[in-house]
Order: structure tokens, then sequence, then C-alpha cells
């Protein structure tokens, strides 16, 4: 989604992101964020190393906690601020 954005001239509207509600990563040297956005690089990806422990430990939870496959990021924004509510849009 990123690449895409960094491509459309005239972009809007602000790209998602969940990178303020993460509490582990599996990147090593995570973008940093300047004024709301981040440097796109020019070279294939987004140029991130992943730690590969990290990622078998997430996986591992994840396969022994199926009722975290049953998303619901109204409650999540609601947890970053409790007013929020959603817009008549599509579904994500």
């Amino acid at each position: 989604m990123t690449h895409v954005a960094a491509t459309l001239p005239s972009l809007d509207y602000a790209c998602d992101t969940h990178r303020p509600w993460q509490t582990d990563d599996v990147i090593t040297e995570p973008h940093v964020f300047r004024d709301g956005r981040i440097e796109v690089s020019d070279a294939p990806g987004l140029g991130v190393e992943l730690d590969r422990t990290a990622l078998a430990a997430l996986r591992g939870r994840w396969q022994r906690m199926p009722g975290m496959r049953d998303r619901d990021d109204e409650a999540g924004m609601r947890l970053a601020d409790p007013t929020w509510t959603p817009h008549n849009s599509p579904r994500w």
C-alpha cells in the first residue's frame, strides 16, 4: 500500500497504518514517521529486515488463539479514541 500511495500524485487521504496499535513487531528497524509520513525507497520492497524469531512467536500465538481471527477494527479504534465512530464507508 505504501508504494502504491507513493505513486499517486493526487492522493488526498491518509493511507492506513497499524503501527500505532502494534505492541509486538517483527521489523528490526521500523520506519520513522515524520510529520505523519514515511520516506519511501525507490528500491523494491520497503527495505526492512524481519526478526524471524519474533515472527515465529507471533505466528505460534495466532495459531493457538483462534479468536484472534475475528477482527474488530472498530473496537481497536475506540481503544485509541473512545469518541471514534465509524464512517458510512465500505467495510474493510
